[in-house]
């Protein structure tokens, strides 16, 4: 079941949101640290982690699916101009090859067409390019956290989320945890958050509130035989059919009953 999109933002305007999102974003800048000159395409709900891109893409822009809403959104560089599109996630309003990085976030856990959307993914990422996709951790906290996001929809542990994306024809390519925080609005828990992610990281990595993988299409490639073998044909000639004087049949010798013209 998809959640309303006025509720997505609610949470990320809340301290706890905006806590979640610079921890969550600093990760994806790990993966994606220069998108100079690069489309970048946010599914979901996932402007909220986009913002560092806008400075350095080509073009920013980002869908939410129809059954979740849309809000408008621009880049926060004074312009007015709408970067977000309303559209059902398993027919993306992009061409072919068009997107060098996808962003997936708020989107797969609760979609009830997984392979299509991520097989749309597929199609607009360009060759080369990059899909990365966060998730709930199924054996996080915040996968039961109803409060937040990541509480409802399809958790995926890092195994399953790998195994979901090789059936999509994507080969993953890098997967880590990372949202170490116990979901809490506490201002003391809140404040110790980049001390909690240093120690989930590197002594609790199996708790961490949401798996991340990047992934690349699989692209298959045909492979040459060879130059096809020449066989000899032969074709059956009617009786008194007549045979043409080529260089090939100059000195044939013509079966009785047949005549030479």
């Amino acid at each position: 079941m998809w959640p309303d999109v006025v509720d997505l933002r609610d949470f990320y305007a809340s301290s706890l949101g905006q806590v979640t999102c610079r921890l969550v974003r600093r990760q994806i800048r790990t993966y994606w640290s220069d998108t100079t000159g690069m489309n970048v395409l946010g599914i979901g709900f996932a402007t909220p982690y986009m913002l560092p891109f806008c400075d350095e893409a080509s073009h920013v822009t980002a869908v939410m699916p129809a059954r979740m809403g849309v809000l408008a959104w621009s880049a926060p560089d004074g312009g007015a101009r709408n970067a977000v599109c309303l559209a059902d996630e398993g027919a993306l309003p992009f061409p072919d090859l068009s997107m060098d990085r996808i962003l997936l976030v708020h989107g797969l856990e609760y979609t009830e067409q997984v392979n299509g959307l991520l097989r749309e993914l597929w199609r607009v990422l360009a060759d080369g390019g990059r899909l990365l996709v966060v998730a709930p951790n199924r054996r996080g906290t915040w996968a039961h956290a109803d409060d937040t996001p990541f509480g409802h929809g399809h958790p995926y542990s890092l195994d399953q989320l790998n195994r979901t994306l090789r059936q999509a024809m994507f080969t993953p390519v890098h997967g880590t945890r990372a949202l170490f925080l116990p979901p809490t609005r506490r201002r003391f828990w809140l404040a110790a958050a980049p001390a909690w992610e240093k120690l989930g990281s590197r002594w609790f990595r199996v708790l961490g509130g949401v798996v991340m993988v990047e992934a690349a299409k699989q692209i298959y490639a045909g492979t040459t035989t060879g130059e096809r073998q020449r066989r000899r044909g032969y074709v059956t000639v009617p009786q008194g059919a007549a045979l043409p004087r080529t260089p090939a049949t100059q000195n044939q010798v013509i079966p009785r009953g047949s005549t030479d013209k």
